[in-house]
């Protein structure tokens, strides 16, 4: 598991630039599908062709991070950005980002050095070594995403981009593993999740699945005074009841749990009272369709050390594989 996901969350990638972790993923999934394709927005799209009359079924992991993007730069060769999806200035100040050229950059705060106040983003710079404007190796326009390695501590896996690379994992794994299926399963690496789940729009508008299932990270709740939440790292993936933008199709919650109990999978059932998945794209594309998220644990969402339980990981590869080798009842 450690190589490949190593891989994974150390490969730039942030929303509307996947095109290195695209070629990555490609590179992995090639001989284990029927037909791969890449349409239009750059979703990576690989099938699986089921052996009856069972649903045409998308499974969505997205291939994007948060990150940032240049909109100015100085005559000094300082960098002013905006950000690409939900990034806090919480986590700014003193971290590493890298272009999609290989140039490594220094996040800070104009001002004092250490700020009573959280500053806003219009505050912040990134320093690339440059000595003048002229001397910059990067143009506006640019995307960076952060520069953190992964770290594993026993079944503790830790780095940015878990948001959703561990996703991509979960998928990469369950297509190699697939021998059998009843299902035309569609396994979607998405694009532009971070900036409004746009990917996962366009390409459940072109397959137009019965099912559609993502497969994301959520937050936790077992953390020091954390906001009450019935997730714990560890207990199981989560299977979504309902988030902000999409309640789950119930047939398809409990097909979901059905099938971890009579495999003896643990899991966990997920309210989440903030953000959505691909899952609520595919719900309303097209004529709509059944759709539910497998969700993987993880602390410290939208941070470069979000942190998941490789225990979790297998599991949601082993209950995403209970539900497609089968008959769903809907």
């Amino acid at each position: 598991m450690n190589t490949l996901l190593k891989q994974l969350v150390e490969t730039h990638g942030p929303s509307g630039f996947e095109d290195q972790i695209r070629d990555l993923i490609l590179s992995e999934i090639e001989p284990f599908a029927d037909t791969i394709s890449v349409d239009s927005m750059g979703n990576l799209i690989a099938t699986k062709k089921g052996q009856g009359d069972g649903f045409k079924i998308m499974i969505a992991a997205h291939m994007d991070e948060i990150g940032l993007m240049v909109s100015h730069i100085s005559k000094e060769g300082f960098l002013r950005f905006t950000n690409i999806g939900g990034v806090s200035p919480l986590i700014l100040t003193g971290n590493r980002v890298q272009f999609a050229n290989g140039t490594l950059g220094v996040v800070y705060c104009e001002g004092k050095m250490f700020p009573k106040e959280v500053q806003p983003l219009e505050k912040y710079y990134i320093d690339v070594g440059a000595a003048s404007k002229d001397d910059c190796p990067v143009q506006v326009g640019d995307a960076a995403s952060f520069k953190r390695e992964f770290v594993a501590q026993g079944d503790r896996l830790t780095s940015k981009s878990m948001d959703d690379r561990i996703g991509c994992y979960v998928a990469i794994e369950t297509l190699k593993r697939l021998k059998n299926t009843p299902h035309d399963v569609y396994f979607v690496f998405s694009v532009q999740e971070e900036v409004g789940t746009r990917g996962a729009q366009a390409a459940a508008n072109g397959i137009l699945p019965d099912i559609g299932i993502a497969v994301d990270v959520t937050a936790t709740g077992d953390l020091p005074e954390s906001r009450i939440l019935a997730v714990d790292l560890g207990a199981g993936p989560a299977i979504k009841v309902k988030d902000k933008g999409m309640i789950a199709h119930r047939d398809l919650v409990r097909a979901m749990r059905s099938c971890a109990e009579k495999e003896e999978i643990p899991y966990q059932l997920e309210v989440f009272e903030f953000g959505s998945t691909d899952a609520r794209s595919i719900q309303i594309s097209g004529p709509g369709s059944a759709a539910g998220c497998i969700s993987i644990p993880c602390r410290y969402v939208h941070s470069q050390s979000e942190t998941v339980d490789a225990k979790d990981v297998e599991n949601a590869v082993k209950l995403l594989l209970s539900l497609l080798s089968g008959k769903i009842d809907l």
